[in-house]
């Protein structure tokens, strides 16, 4: 989940709404003064996740959405796109010229929502807690550069980078490096449970049944201080189990707003039967869902096999018949709407073909069919996974080439069973941290990378390093380049679809068209009710 002059020109512009409903009746849903969002990201707290809400653990969208209305960092996105500014801090900016040495001046007063003083001693001991837990499902691999920090005086820090990285601004704003009190974040341990407590525009109250949260409010922090302004005193988080439930809910206004994930079937409906009352928002979205392997387990670790599978995927029978228009086939990490994009997949291997699969196998001596297990997560990105494997599968089985099964598994189960390596083939989706190309790449190829995959490129992890030097973005471009074709020779990795983003409202709700950041984030504060 994530950030970027570093924003590219295709950034620029990214919340441009296209209204395809409107008209009906005004009025707050559910009753009262406050908004009310929907949204299937679910929140549980388990065994294999007991501390969901903690920046040092939490790394998927539902959590960060919390943590972006509550915990405040130094950097964060402004409301139009591009560069981070400063919230936490009144400034911060690199003291010299390779982009290793970055400093930040804390805004004077700060202070947490219970009333203690913010320090810069609190911003450093929260980024040294992320790193000195370094949980396996967190996000501490963005904030591993840093070598040191030094506190000058009463209110600045400084970070001292281990290599260049002109993306530090954007990784130093997103929800790891949330500033936390040591008063109730332990050094050593996370903090479990639903309860979050930080400095940022809202405090957050959460009602749970059982282990899962099934509504958070949030509430104007009387004591914030950054760059956001508030249009609204309270907002409610309302999660439901599935895209339907969601979509009845606004129907019968009970909620004000549905973001993330309608399902492609209500888009449809939306814009084919507009229903009066509620308008639909099309946002540009930068998530990507692809298939990721095990490139050491036996039924793929020659790369004939993934290269074959490369060349028989059809994007856009699947884009189609799954997703209709709110996806689109892609043939890179890199989504199209992101600089330094590259069609790299259809470069390699054109159309969709299965005399070149088979010639692929042919020449490395593959035996066929290969037999094959695809692996997906069946209660996560709108349900609709499970047709899409389907799909997969059948493309794959009908070439004759390979002999697949599809197999569903329950989120912590699929999560877990991943990471160490049970799977030889999984899908899953990606929602940048920030919205350069490095966060479409390093993730994947880095060591300790994101998937834990055991693929190794020399000449990728001597690229990336190289165009984190790169302060104007677009001087990176030909590392990136190269970079795509050699995902696109090993297919360490094999990239789907890039999804679309919408958000369906109930008339007299403004700033819909801001509510969601450069990573598709919630920005709860910029919703109001009438004219602003």
């Amino acid at each position: 989940m994530n950030r970027k002059t570093l924003v590219l020109p295709a950034v620029v512009g990214l919340l441009a709404p296209v209204l395809v409903a409107c008209g009906g009746a005004e009025g707050a849903a559910g009753g009262g003064d406050a908004i009310v969002v929907g949204t299937t990201d679910q929140l549980i707290a388990d065994a294999g996740a007991a501390a969901p809400l903690d920046p040092a653990y939490a790394y998927d969208t539902g959590s960060w959405n919390v943590l972006r209305q509550t915990v405040q960092t130094l950097m964060h996105a402004p409301r139009g796109g591009g560069d981070p500014v400063p919230d936490a801090a009144s400034s911060c900016s690199f003291t010299d010229k390779i982009s290793q040495r970055y400093r930040c001046t804390l805004r004077s007063g700060m202070k947490f929502a219970d009333g203690t003083p913010l320090t810069v001693a609190d911003v450093k001991y929260s980024i040294e807690r992320v790193l000195k837990i370094n949980d396996d499902n967190g996000a501490a691999a963005l904030l591993a550069n840093i070598e040191a920090m030094d506190i000058k005086g009463d209110h600045q820090i400084v970070f001292h980078l281990a290599e260049p990285d002109a993306t530090f601004p954007y990784k130093l704003s997103t929800p790891v490096a949330g500033i936390v009190s040591k008063k109730k974040y332990e050094g050593g341990k996370l903090r479990d449970g639903f309860q979050v407590d930080g400095s940022g525009p809202y405090t957050m109250t959460a009602h749970a049944k059982g282990d899962a949260v099934t509504r958070v409010t949030f509430k104007k922090n009387s004591s914030y201080q950054g760059d956001v302004r508030l249009h609204n005193s309270e907002v409610q988080l309302r999660i439901y189990p599935d895209a339907k439930e969601m979509g009845k809910a606004l129907e019968d206004g009970v909620i004000d707003i549905a973001t993330r994930e309608l399902a492609p079937e209500q888009i449809k409906k939306m814009h084919e039967k507009p229903k009066g009352g509620i308008a639909l928002t099309e946002l540009q979205g930068l998530s990507i869902f692809y298939l990721a392997f095990n490139t050491e387990h036996p039924a793929v670790k020659d790369k004939a096999v993934r290269q074959a599978m490369a060349a028989l995927v059809d994007r856009g029978q699947i884009a189609g018949q799954v997703y209709a228009s709110t996806a689109e086939p892609l043939y890179s990490l890199i989504p199209a709407s992101v600089g330094s994009h590259k069609n790299a997949f259809y470069n390699e291997y054109g159309e969709p073909s299965r005399v070149k699969a088979r010639q692929i196998l042919q020449k490395a001596g593959i035996k066929t069919p290969v037999k094959l297990s695809l692996h997906y997560s069946k209660d996560r990105y709108s349900g609709t996974t499970a047709k899409e494997f389907g799909i997969l599968k059948e493309q794959l089985n009908a070439s004759k080439l390979f002999d697949a099964t599809v197999e569903g598994t329950d989120w912590t189960t699929f999560r877990t069973a991943h990471k160490r390596g049970d799977y030889p083939v999984f899908g899953l989706g990606w929602v940048p941290d920030y919205p350069d190309p490095d966060n479409y790449i390093a993730p994947f190829l880095e060591k300790g990378n994101f998937l834990n995959s055991p693929y190794v490129s020399a000449e990728a992890r001597k690229l990336i390093p190289q165009s984190r030097r790169q302060a104007d973005r677009s001087a990176a471009a030909p590392a990136f380049a190269r970079l795509q074709e050699i995902v696109a020779t090993d297919v360490p990795v094999l990239p789907l679809w890039q999804g679309k983003q919408y958000v369906a409202s109930r008339i007299g709700v403004t700033g819909v068209e801001r509510l969601l950041n450069g990573s598709s984030d919630l920005q709860l504060w910029e919703l109001g009710r009438g004219e602003q």
